[in-house]
């Protein structure tokens, strides 16, 4: 056993019982697999479903959940009753996990347990507004506390065999909506349509960024694929409009995670 895994072994030993908040991610997908390993039936992966939850990444939790035995359940949130989340402010995140906390604790107290979330070392520099709901309702991060950084979850990802190891971020539907612009089942149902267009045509790292009230489509991939994207360009602008936007248009900067916080200064 690798040092990093003694760390993160050992601390899960510290817990009772965990409910691991479980998006299939290759985060949460090592906490919960290893969380299983040392907790057993006293471990559940549970997935938050709702808009924002693209249907392709509920399959794939689901199937990583059967292939390593997860006791896997899943929860239906309601962050869309949220006005403030609606709203799509700075703080999002924190209403959008007070919710995924409102949800999931009946389960958490039932079992015993704390809800523990899949943060690394290398989130905690980024807008995270909902580390600040975690801190509130109590939930801990495993990872964080056995000095895990990204790099050690796709390590130790690959050492146990999961499918995983590789797998691009794929933060919720939401993330993709720019902020002070209402976020609507019908607006994360066209970035989802159109992310799974673009898949479809070979990008297997994409954003479809929805701005100006869900009309315009700005679509980013990684730098090496903007020339492919250009030759595509045609195919891709059918497949954005015909997701429902009204624009389409082709982010030459190239993809970058979080690009939508470079806003954050003018609100």
């Amino acid at each position: 056993m690798n040092e990093a895994m003694r760390r993160l072994t050992e601390r899960l030993r510290q817990e009772s019982a965990l409910v691991v908040a479980y998006s299939g991610g290759a985060d949460s997908a090592l906490l919960a697999v290893v969380a299983t390993r040392v907790l057993g039936r006293r471990a559940v992966a549970a997935t938050a479903v709702s808009p924002s939850l693209a249907s392709s990444e509920l399959s794939a939790a689901r199937a990583l959940a059967r292939e390593h035995g997860l006791t896997h359940v899943e929860i239906r949130t309601h962050e869309a009753e949220s006005g403030d989340y609606v709203a799509n402010g700075a703080d999002r995140c924190y209403h959008c996990k007070s919710a995924l906390f409102d949800a999931f604790g009946p389960l958490a107290e039932a079992v015993g347990a704390r809800v523990a979330l899949g943060t690394n070392l290398d989130d905690l520099g980024d807008h995270r507004p909902g580390q600040r709901a975690a801190a509130e309702r109590g939930a801990v991060a495993p990872l964080v506390d056995a000095g895990l950084t990204k790099a050690d979850v796709r390590a130790l990802s690959r050492e146990l065999g999961l499918t995983t190891a590789d797998k691009p971020a794929a933060p919720c539907l939401a993330s993709r909506v720019t902020y002070g612009d209402p976020v609507t089942p019908e607006i994360l149902r066209r970035i989802e349509v159109a992310e799974r267009a673009l898949h479809d045509l070979g990008f297997a790292v994409c954003r479809v960024r929805a701005h100006s009230q869900g009309a315009l489509a700005r679509v980013e991939v990684p730098k090496a694929d903007i020339p492919r994207a250009t030759e595509l360009r045609d195919r891709i602008d059918a497949s954005v409009r015909a997701a429902g936007f009204a624009f389409c248009s082709l982010d030459l900067s190239g993809f970058a995670s979080g690009r939508l916080n470079a806003l954050l200064p003018l609100l």
